[in-house]
């Protein structure tokens, strides 16, 4: 594997951006050891730790030998050596350093902090989900590929479905289709309750069951393992198809929701789906870089409101209380559209706004589509059709 000269330069821009807000900050150096943050910064994943200065190039101290295009990588077999060849490469140690304290184990924070002869740390963990959650020209055009292939694998749907289907089965052929088109299988999501594996398909009452998990709606799943989405009903005539299946088909991530049915559906399935579009349209018309999001969601539950939807709204037995979120390398990524949040969406933010409403007996209805902001609004990232699809 090769980089090309574009991903060199994107990888250099990620790096700057972190070194920026250590020097704003004070701080002396940063190490990552996840997955997702060691990717950002490197271009691969690696097991070991990604050695940032506030100045200079980084240091890769890998434990697994593996054939990288990086430089300045270095195999270790114990974090130890770190500061033993910082010293024999006449870098000072550090007085102050950022380490991941919400994703690494306690056990591993306390070891760096012994070996670097530090008392405490800064979290790394906040400043890469805020340095992440505003996304470069590179990142961009990711996210805009992997939305050409989430869509096409959302216009073969109606060509695998058949009468009698349960929900399971309707939802294993989706997968496969998405990994015949490129899926990577799974997706990443960040905090302990987020388990899932695809993506999510709701029919009918399976989609009032609350789930423990933080989606915007449940489903019982078909274990109490993963307790959440498609749990083997059949699709009965009339009934509501909620599709979210993960659009990750490249790195960057996209979040789009879809509505199928069996057959035509009920009056209220279609009016309160027509109302989900919108608050899509809506939002558009009003938005402008800098938005609160706090306001987003207000405009979303005035138009609810209005519309006498509010039982609906989320869900039934439980009501999520977000209608949107940031998305990149982690399905759920800052910000979060909240009635409580203080976070602006900026230029270049990529975000999922999904207004949904889960109705007794139906199912749930509503779109959700990824959006960029831009200087001048929001860009629509998913483009497929958005009205309720039904399949004969």
């Amino acid at each position: 594997m090769q980089f090309s000269q574009e991903l060199k330069e994107d990888l250099s821009i990620r790096q700057r951006r972190l070194q920026d807000a250590m020097q704003t900050q004070g701080v002396e150096a940063c190490i990552l050891t996840t997955n997702v943050n060691i990717f950002y910064v490197s271009g691969i994943v690696y097991t070991g730790y990604y050695y940032l200065p506030a100045a200079g190039e980084p240091i890769h101290f890998i434990k697994s030998p593996q054939a990288t295009p990086i430089e300045n990588a270095v195999y270790i077999r114990k974090p130890e050596q770190i500061t033993e060849i910082l010293k024999d490469k006449g870098i000072p140690l550090p007085k102050s350093i950022l380490l991941e304290t919400d994703s690494v184990a306690y056990s591993q924070i306390v070891r760096l902090l012994a070996i670097f002869n530090l008392s405490e740390c800064l979290n790394a963990s906040v400043w890469m989900r805020k340095i992440r959650s505003v996304k470069t020209d590179y990142e961009i055009d990711q996210v805009k590929q992997c939305a050409r292939r989430h869509e096409l694998v959302y216009s073969k749907i109606p060509e695998i479905y058949r009468k009698g289907m349960t929900d399971i089965k309707l939802q294993i052929e989706i997968e496969r289709l998405m990994r015949l088109n490129g899926s990577v299988g799974t997706f990443r999501g960040y905090g302990d309750n987020m388990e899932i594996f695809m993506g999510s398909l709701l029919v009918g009452d399976n989609a009032q069951a609350p789930s423990p998990f933080d989606f915007a709606l449940g489903g019982a799943g078909v274990s109490p393992i993963v307790p959440l989405g498609a749990n083997g009903s059949v699709i009965q005539e009339g009934q509501a198809i909620m599709v979210d299946m993960a659009g990750n088909y490249s790195p960057w991530m996209t979040d789009m929701t879809r509505v199928f049915s069996a057959g035509k559906t009920s009056g209220l399935a279609y009016k309160a789906h027509q109302v989900s579009i919108d608050i899509h349209e809506k939002t558009m018309e009003v938005f402008q870089p800098g938005f609160p999001c706090a306001e987003l969601y207000n405009l979303a539950l005035e138009i609810v409101n209005k519309e006498d939807l509010s039982d609906y709204f989320m869900g039934t037995k439980q009501q999520a209380k977000f209608i949107g979120h940031g998305l990149g390398l982690e399905i759920n990524e800052p910000p979060v559209l909240t009635p409580r949040s203080k976070e602006l969406l900026v230029e270049n933010t990529v975000f999922a706004l999904e207004p949904k409403f889960v109705l007794p007996a139906i199912g749930a209805v509503g779109v959700e589509n990824t959006y960029l902001v831009t200087n001048s609004g929001l860009e629509k990232i998913t483009l497929f059709e958005e009205q309720i699809i039904e399949l004969n």
